[in-house]
């Protein structure tokens, strides 16, 4: 059965609420796909007609991640497995090309509530003593205090890395007025550095992804998140901004990303960023999406106990991140699912660990809150009917 937006809807047993950890592939995405499984299989290294063919698929897909970002040309898209391939890539990538600077040792600035795929390499490097890392801490809604950050720039800053919406409790930071804090200290010191990388993973199917707008130097997308398949992502590199590779063998991805290209993959990956572009272009869709969200967090709150984490008002249109302090979260989930209810108390790559959220605690200073807090993120097909048995479950649960 497919829903009237494309997307293959299988899943009638179970109520969905974990859009933020992963979108089921729209079925537009799966029709480009598949004859690259099968008839047209050829390795897009090879000279051959079928080579050709599916080099001329990657660079089709290619095109359409350059229009879905704004980018300059083709060389500013590499192909990554993963988004969290593309965060190492591109903050290991940035550093790694500066090991010859004459500061002692580059300078990061990030924040306490990144992804773990971008705050883990900043913490390795600065483990290993390859860099200086400045976390700047958020305040109690989940934004970066702008000046902090401005004060936090040093002669040896090499990376800014700040994402664009928190994936635990979807705040958007200002992620435009970070650049042009940056770009004026770069014009005031002559300086090249600092880069600019952002997460853009949980914005881009919801926000302005224009490279150009945004001033960013480096950003990253991830297929899934995005109604495409999962074991693809890209970063955007600025002309101009140089990173090394994190592996080598290869000159694919412009010697960037060696390793024979998915090409699959990559014809999902640009197939998906080209619907979303139009989903969002529809202004209709993202007004019923946050209609239906504010619903949802107004009726939330009605509940005895319950209190919201993050901002009420500038935070993603389809999330909502609710805290049920004093609650067994895992019970919780379990006994939501055997209802039919699938939600996540968390970020989905951290959701088999026992610790508390950190992005939680780190905004609330509370470590019971934030091993108590619950994620409910809203889709293309989610509609009032869903969000109103949602509800009913989840009093009849708490109760």
């Amino acid at each position: 059965m497919t829903t009237s937006n494309g997307v293959n809807k299988s899943r009638s047993k179970y109520i969905y609420f974990d859009y933020a950890a992963t979108t089921p592939v729209d079925a537009e995405v799966l029709s480009a796909m598949e004859p690259y499984f099968k008839k047209k299989s050829g390795n897009p290294s090879s000279l051959h007609l079928m080579g050709q063919e599916a080099r001329r698929a990657a660079d089709d897909a290619r095109e359409q991640m350059k229009n879905f970002l704004n980018a300059s040309s083709l060389r500013e898209i590499i192909f990554t497995g993963s988004a969290t391939e593309a965060n190492n890539l591109a903050i290991f990538g940035v550093i790694k090309a500066m090991r010859y600077w004459p500061a002692k040792l580059p300078h990061i600035i990030t924040t306490a509530i990144e992804h773990k795929s971008a705050l883990a390499p900043c913490q390795e490097l600065e483990k290993k003593g390859e860099a200086e890392v400045t976390y700047l801490k958020p305040n109690k809604e989940g934004f970066i205090n702008a000046e902090e950050l401005r004060q936090a720039l040093r002669p040896d800053t090499a990376l800014v890395s700040v994402m664009y919406v928190n994936n635990e409790i979807g705040t958007i930071q200002p992620i435009a007025e970070i650049s042009e804090i940056i770009k004026e200290y770069r014009k005031n010191n002559l300086k090249i550095t600092p880069f600019f990388h952002c997460d853009a993973v949980q914005a881009a199917g919801f926000l302005d992804m224009d490279a150009q707008k945004l001033g960013v130097d480096l950003m990253v997308v991830s297929g899934h998140k995005i109604y495409g398949p999962k074991g693809i992502g890209a970063l955007y590199v600025r002309e101009g901004v140089k990173i090394q590779p994190l592996a080598y063998g290869g000159e694919q991805e412009y010697g960037i990303r060696p390793g024979t290209e998915a090409v699959s993959l990559i014809v999902g990956l640009g197939k998906a960023a080209e619907i979303t572009a139009r989903w969002k272009f529809d202004k209709n869709n993202l007004e019923k999406i946050l209609k239906l969200r504010n619903y949802l967090i107004d009726e939330l709150l009605k509940i005895p106990g319950i209190q919201l984490n993050g901002s009420r008002e500038n935070r993603l249109p389809n999330n909502a991140n609710i805290a049920l302090t004093g609650y067994n979260m895992d019970s919780l989930l379990i006994n939501l699912f055997e209802k039919g209810i699938c939600v996540s108390s968390g970020a989905a790559c951290g959701a088999r660990g026992r610790n508390p959220s950190y992005v939680i605690f780190a905004i609330s200073g509370d470590r019971k809150r934030a091993i108590s807090s619950l994620r409910i993120t809203l889709g293309r097909e989610t509609n009032k009917k869903e969000i109103d048995l949602f509800l009913e479950k989840l009093i009849g649960t708490l109760a």
